[in-house]
Order: C-alpha cells, then structure tokens, then sequence
C-alpha cells in the first residue's frame, strides 16, 4: 500500500486507486488535466503530488 505524501487528502487517494493509480511512479503516466477532473482530487492534492514528483525528478505527463 502506497503512503502517500502529507496533505494528499483521502478523496483524493480514492480518485487516484478508482484509476489504478497506487505510487508517484504511476503519476508520471497521466497528464494534470486528467488528474483535475477525477472526481475528489483538489487542487492542494494535486500541488502536494507535484511538488512529490519534483522531488524525484518526475513529472506528470505532458
């Protein structure tokens, strides 16, 4: 089970698991718009997941 980085809020894991979508990793596969618009996924979750990414030297995809 992925741990997922503080201030990702639990809706926003649910939209990521509804899309298969279990670590960072898997972020890089889907583009931030997509991400937008699953349902429960807000704009500070998204800020949080990217800043993550960033971390690793990862990006969503373009």
């Amino acid at each position: 089970m992925q741990i997922w980085p503080k201030g990702v809020s639990k809706p926003a894991v649910r939209a990521l698991n509804s899309v298969g979508i279990t670590t960072l990793e898997q972020l890089t596969t889907i583009d931030e718009k997509t991400l937008k618009a699953l349902h429960g996924m807000g704009p500070k979750s998204i800020e949080v997941l990217k800043g993550a990414l960033h971390e690793k030297r990862l990006q969503f995809k373009d």
